[in-house]
């Protein structure tokens, strides 16, 4: 399945645009219009880039901690090493394991997406501020030829900007 998405400054531009597709042709049931007073990001299905980095965080987060912990503590009682001489034997143990599972509390911010939740990433998120900033956005999804067709439409509109992705394994 492919899209293609293009951005539009106003309402006006994109019924314009809508109505030249529909008058080209094209099915209406494969192009959707996104803005105010139409669909939201939500309701059309464009993923949160946000909440999906959490989600994975918090997958690896339920596996990398307690292995993390595991291999601290295992670590530290095969190395014997006396980090923390407060601590005793038993205390430096339990440190050892309780520095694994920061560890692996780590590797699930870096590894399970949550570099992305700080930073952003993803190109949801995008046309998900062009739409706060009241932008409206003109989707065509379906197959390779028919998105080049919407393409060739879409190009007499003054678009912000115009770009087709191909869905994972649809090819």
């Amino acid at each position: 399945m492919n899209y293609l998405v293009a951005v539009l400054s106003d309402r006006i531009k994109a019924e314009e645009a809508y109505s030249a597709l529909e008058k080209e042709g094209l099915p209406m049931a494969t192009i959707a219009i996104l803005g105010k007073g139409y669909k939201s990001a939500d309701e059309y299905g464009l993923i949160d880039p946000k909440e999906q980095a959490l989600k994975q965080s918090r997958l690896m987060a339920f596996w990398l901690i307690p292995f993390g912990f595991a291999a601290g503590l295992t670590f530290s009682l095969m190395t014997n090493l006396d980090t923390f001489a407060w601590a005793g034997e038993i205390g430096n143990h339990i440190a050892g394991g309780i520095l694994g599972a920061l560890s692996g509390a780590m590797g699930s911010v870096f590894v399970g997406g949550g570099v992305g939740l700080m930073f952003g990433g993803g190109d949801a998120l995008p046309y998900r501020n062009r739409l706060a900033a009241g932008k409206y956005l003109v989707v065509v999804k379906g197959s390779e030829m028919l998105t080049r067709q919407a393409t060739r439409v879409l190009r007499q509109f003054e678009t912000e900007n115009m770009q087709g992705y191909a869905e994972p394994g649809s090819q």
